[in-house]
């Protein structure tokens, strides 16, 4: 009767203990899920509009980002002035004259038309196009009120802000989840050893089944005794190990999906992607070049000079409004402009790009042939850039994966004048209409290892 008390507490003591376990680690997880869901943001309103009457401010909107966006800024100084309020400034009868054609206005000696025509060196364009009700909504949208500024939301643990106070990251859920699997770990430990000593004490048996480390020490004792296990075993442990290791040095040198944080965040996705940007307009020596190069600061100020800010839609979850702002500001610190002025008026400072791709010195590589003569895109290699918000290296950039492409890539000849005599030798002698780069010598180790 007393093993069985025994053996009865036992088991009443581990289920205890179990549902112990269950009840934190439930707990545990709701805290987790509560924790880690940040509060909604406040929904954001508006400010009150006030058009101009007899305009519409919303298709003013519209009008202005196509026909106005490029010099003009409600709020900011650009290659034209702020132009927000500027119906309080001039009368609608002069402002149609100035619209529609500011030339024959400034030549005609009015006072407020040459001054205006002074603000810059560049002329105004003229818009004789435009009808009354286009001019009325474009003057009842720059006479909306100014809207107060959003408050950032970025996604915690993004490169557009720092981790948000009130969410927890799941690196720290798991931590504290696994502190608390190994503190009920150890009082299983301890509720055992105790109930062993009170066993003892009590002149109880304790269990007649055989101890852990005791059938342990037996099984391990009769697979050492048996030569052909053992054999086996090292013969499979040797194999694995080369396999691991082989497979863990291939991987030595090979940066696939490297994705630094740079400096400036620059996102492909915006410019190649949205905005349609060629490649080459950026890496214009990826034509004629061994190296694709890092474009200077100076093309990207051709288009920033006028972009001070992005569009509200291109704010993302992840990335907002203001950071990408945020990040516009940092290319006008870097290139010494100032924006209020509009001057390069500030000492410029040198932006320590990170490198992404880079190949090892034993190999060469030619930009250019490949561009060039090869008419390779370069989605080839690079992936879809378009499509990439931080720049990562997309491809493994090993000589297999170089190798396979020259095996599988067609030479093209349209308007390629360069490969057009050897590929009618070639093709002769290989049967075949259409020649691969490696058919070309494009396997040959002087190519690229000289």
């Amino acid at each position: 009767m007393k093993k069985v008390y025994y053996h009865s507490s036992c088991k009443q003591s581990k289920l205890l203990c179990f549902v112990f376990l269950f009840f934190i680690l439930s707990s545990a997880l709701v805290f987790a899920q509560d924790a880690a869901t940040p509060a909604a943001p406040a929904p954001e309103t508006a400010a009150p509009a006030t058009p101009a009457a007899g305009g519409d401010a919303v298709a003013g909107k519209a009008l202005f980002n196509v026909q106005c966006a490029a010099c003009h800024n409600l709020d900011k100084d650009m290659t034209g002035p702020a132009l927000r309020g500027v119906a309080n400034k001039y009368d609608k009868a002069w402002l149609y004259k100035w619209i529609r054609n500011n030339a024959e206005l400034i030549k005609s000696g009015d006072a407020k038309a040459v001054a205006a025509g002074n603000y810059s060196p560049t002329a105004m364009t003229a818009f004789p196009q435009l009808t009354d009700a286009d001019l009325d909504n474009l003057i009842a949208y720059t006479s909306t009120e100014k809207e107060a500024p959003a408050v950032a939301v970025v996604a915690p643990g993004t490169a557009g802000g720092s981790n948000d106070s009130s969410g927890i990251s799941n690196d720290v859920i798991l931590l504290a989840l696994s502190l608390v699997l190994l503190m009920l770990v150890a009082m299983l430990f301890i509720v055992n050893n105790m109930l062993r000593k009170v066993a003892t004490i009590n002149n109880l048996p304790v269990s007649e089944e055989k101890n852990v480390i005791e059938s342990a020490k037996s099984l391990v004792n009769a697979f050492i005794k048996n030569q052909f296990l053992v054999f086996v075993a090292v013969i499979f442990l040797l194999l694995s190990s080369a396999y691991f290791a082989y497979g863990w040095f291939m991987q030595i040198g090979v940066d696939q999906n490297y994705e630094p944080i740079q400096p400036i965040h620059y996102s492909h996705k915006i410019h190649a992607g949205d905005n349609g940007i060629d490649c080459k307009y950026c890496h214009s020596s990826a034509r004629e070049s061994k190296h694709s190069g890092i474009p200077s600061l100076n093309v990207c100020m051709n288009c920033h000079v006028n972009i001070a800010e992005v569009a509200e839609t291109t704010a993302t979850p992840e990335y907002s409004k203001a950071f990408y702002d945020g990040e516009i500001q940092k290319l006008y610190e870097a290139v010494g402009w100032d924006p209020t002025t509009r001057k390069y008026s500030k000492e410029p400072k040198p932006v320590k790009w990170v490198r992404i791709h880079n190949l090892p010195d034993l190999a060469y590589f030619n930009h250019a042939q490949h561009v060039s003569a090869g008419g390779i895109e370069c989605q080839t290699c690079h992936g879809p850039v378009e499509e990439m918000e931080i720049m990562r290296q997309h491809s493994p950039l090993t000589m297999g994966w170089c190798i396979n492409c020259h095996r599988e890539t067609d030479v093209k000849l349209k308007d390629n004048a360069y490969y057009e005599k050897i590929h009618k030798e070639l093709s002769k002698k290989y049967g075949v209409e259409k020649l691969t780069a490696a058919q070309m010598g494009g396997l040959e180790c002087g190519k690229c290892h000289y």
